[in-house]
């Protein structure tokens, strides 16, 4: 194999706030980190899911907008500054020595002591309605999630699904389109109690339209631009609703990727991992988020801030062989690089 294009210490495949809060963790016991995502940017699915979303159960914050976390999870790991190569999937790894030799799909190579998973769920994709030609229309006016709600002020925006990013979007939407058509195929949705309440309320307020009980047919447009969005209900009928934008909410394809051929112990799709390292059974692979799996695992995000503690800790060995860790509260210690 020729030599490694980067050098660092631990190679951290996922930049969801789990990996992000990693590289503060890596940085505070002065380890160097590379980060690899598939995405174009930083999050994981907050960023590529709903953004403007509120989360509240992150300590010290009542509420934080999705984006709004990973911006200061960012904040928090720039001073150890990580090298983030973003739009890459990890395809593989080959030993080196007493370390590791990390592959992405751009053929960039990265020599690393360790490699650290904090994939999530693993690669996710949008589950796209069965509508032919859809994809001439996907980026400019039929999306699978929202980045920024103002991208739809004063569209006519039609949103097919039932669960909580439906219910949530038309909710939001609401408040800056020019109109918003909900299309489900039965009357109940899926959605928390509350947010379906919510959206029973504002269409009989008149200020939302629910088409129920039908599903999404076909489309109609020019230029890669939607006009009308045609639906059809379970005895064929079919209705068209002039539209701007369709978001599609039918949930996402998760899957492990090239993870599921590193032979990792899984199970049911997850990492299992030893809970006190978040090792795995391949030496100098650890894991650490939604992916991994052990007795008593909770799937939250700060369950995953623990881990990436946890992991980093376990790493140190393999990056300061024979060194010993004096453990400081960052209240002692501060952070390297930054006053104050």
């Amino acid at each position: 194999m020729s030599e490694p294009q980067h050098v660092t210490d631990i190679v951290v495949v996922g930049a969801g706030p789990v990996g992000l809060f990693a590289l503060f963790e890596a940085g505070m016991l002065k380890m160097r980190c590379h980060v690899v995502d598939a995405l174009e940017m930083e999050g994981g699915q907050c960023a590529a899911l709903y953004p403007e979303k509120p989360i509240y159960d992150i300590p010290g914050f009542a509420r934080i907008a999705a984006q709004d976390l990973v911006a200061r999870l960012g904040e928090q790991a720039a001073p150890f500054h990580p090298v983030y190569h973003l739009g890459e999937q990890v395809t593989g790894f080959a030993r080196a020595g007493d370390g590791l030799i990390v592959t992405t799909s751009k053929g960039t190579t990265i020599a690393a002591k360790a490699l650290l998973i904090a994939a999530g769920c693993g690669a996710f994709g949008p589950n796209r309605p069965p509508i032919a030609g859809i994809e001439r229309y996907e980026g400019t006016s039929v999306h699978y999630l929202v980045r920024r709600r103002e991208d739809f002020r004063g569209l006519r925006v039609v949103i097919a699904g039932g669960g909580d990013s439906a219910v949530d979007w038309a909710l939001s939407l609401a408040e800056v389109a020019a109109r918003v058509h909900v299309v489900h195929r039965r009357p109940k949705f899926r959605a928390a109690p509350d947010s379906a309440a919510k959206l029973d309320a504002l269409a009989k307020a008149g200020a939302i339209d629910l088409v129920i009980p039908y599903q999404l047919a076909d489309l109609e447009g020019d230029g890669g631009r939607i006009g009308a969005v045609i639906v059809a209900d379970l005895d064929g009928g079919r209705r068209r609703i002039e539209a701007d934008a369709l978001l599609a909410f039918f949930g996402l394809a998760m899957e492990l990727g090239p993870i599921a051929g590193w032979g990792l112990n899984l199970e049911r799709d997850l990492i299992r991992v030893d809970p006190a390292t978040l090792a795995t059974n391949v030496p100098g692979v650890f894991a650490i988020g939604d992916v991994v799996t052990y007795p008593g695992k909770l799937k939250l995000i700060l369950s995953g801030f623990s881990e990436a503690a946890m992991a980093a800790h376990a790493i140190y060995p393999l990056v300061h062989p024979g060194a010993v860790l004096h453990f400081e509260y960052s209240t002692t210690s501060g952070v390297p690089g930054r006053a104050g």
